[in-house]
């Protein structure tokens, strides 16, 4: 596998209601690792808790107050379940992908996935991505409105859902492109409320576990795994669970990585990198206001912090990505276009003044 040394891309979400003008601002500033967009300002279904219902067992579609639910009690669920669990077992245990098109993300789910797979010819990487069992378990609720994340039984469905939609865009770049390398990224911002009064229930090895398994399938799939979370958290979770890469908001929250010196040490030095979400999307003043300059005097903070507590920064430059905090969905074009030129510029400077290749 090529080096992936601070080479740059992004997280999925964009402002644009056009699918082709959202994939050339990917084309055109990701070169290395192309993404494919979430645009739900084509079509509100590609909002990131609802964009992986599609073909899921239980989840309904309540037309009148337009929002979708989970049903476990009737009769058709049950029955969705076995087909479910016997797709899962086909296409997992046996890549037996008869039936894998029946998780596919397609439109008004995807306006831009088909485009982004057909311009993968000549590329080493791409990036896909799916909502994480958290986020999606406690979004996605009951009639009732309990998360469907407490449900022993949902959370595994979950669990494999998020998982077969993961080895479907596997498949899909392959099928363009049988020399690509896909990086999964499992988008889990609800991640960083982990450990608060909130949550106060979930389990940290329940966690683990559903991360685990999806990372695990993805990786004997032979793509990497990344887990996003656009706040503090606890990376040693991510860590025990698997994960090729750790990707947070760097511009805000770096120095939560020295907290887990140790771990991030040697989850480096076993070949794990760090993404470093640097550009604030999150933060729209900051964004206008934010240059090169500034971007890297907050990188060198943050390698600083870990060299302080006894990480070679050598190996820091080396197994380093760079892309925004979180998504740019919620900015408008011009901001996103600014933050997409500055996830690759800045990746490209840091490169050359630490002279990775």
């Amino acid at each position: 596998m090529e080096n992936l040394s601070l080479k740059a891309t992004a997280i999925g979400s964009l402002p644009h209601d056009n699918p082709d003008e959202a994939l050339k601002l990917v084309f055109d500033n990701f070169s290395d690792i192309p993404f494919w967009p979430q645009l739900a300002n084509v079509h509100r279904f590609e909002d990131m808790i609802i964009q992986y219902n599609q073909g899921i067992p239980g989840i309904r579609f309540d037309g009148e107050n337009e929002k979708f639910y989970c049903d476990t009690l009737s009769d058709k669920f049950f029955e969705e379940l076995e087909e479910f669990f016997l797709d899962y077992e086909a296409i997992i245990g046996q890549k037996n992908y008869e039936n894998i098109d029946k998780y596919a993300i397609t439109p008004p789910y995807s306006s831009a996935f088909e485009k982004f797979s057909e311009k993968l010819e000549n590329y080493k990487f791409a990036k896909g991505h799916v909502t994480g069992p958290f986020t999606w378990g406690t979004s996605l609720c009951d009639i009732e409105g309990n998360c469907s994340f407490y449900d022993e039984t949902y959370r595994e469905v979950l669990i494999k859902g998020i998982t077969l939609k993961a080895v479907w865009q596997i498949l899909q770049f392959r099928a363009k492109n049988p020399e690509i390398t896909p990086i999964i990224f499992i988008d889990e911002p609800v991640l960083s409320q982990y450990g608060t009064s909130a949550f106060v229930t979930v389990q940290r090895s329940d966690l683990v576990s559903a991360l685990a398994e999806i990372s695990g399938v993805i990786k004997d799939f032979g793509a990497l795994s990344a887990v996003h979370c656009c706040g503090k958290a606890d990376w040693s979770l991510l860590i025990d669970a698997g994960v090729d890469i750790i990707n947070l908001d760097a511009y805000n929250y770096a120095q939560s990585l020295s907290v887990y010196a140790d771990k991030i040490g040697e989850f480096l030095q076993n070949g794990g990198y760090i993404a470093w979400g640097m550009v604030p999307t999150l933060d729209k003043t900051a964004l206008e206001g934010v240059t090169l300059d500034v971007l890297m005097k907050k990188f060198d903070k943050a390698v600083a912090c870990l060299q302080y507590k006894g990480i070679n920064p050598n190996l820091i430059y080396k197994q380093s990505l760079i892309t925004p905090a979180c998504g740019a969905g919620g900015l408008n074009k011009e901001l996103a276009q600014k933050a997409m030129f500055l996830t690759g510029a800045f990746a490209d400077n840091v490169a050359k003044k630490y002279e990775v290749l």
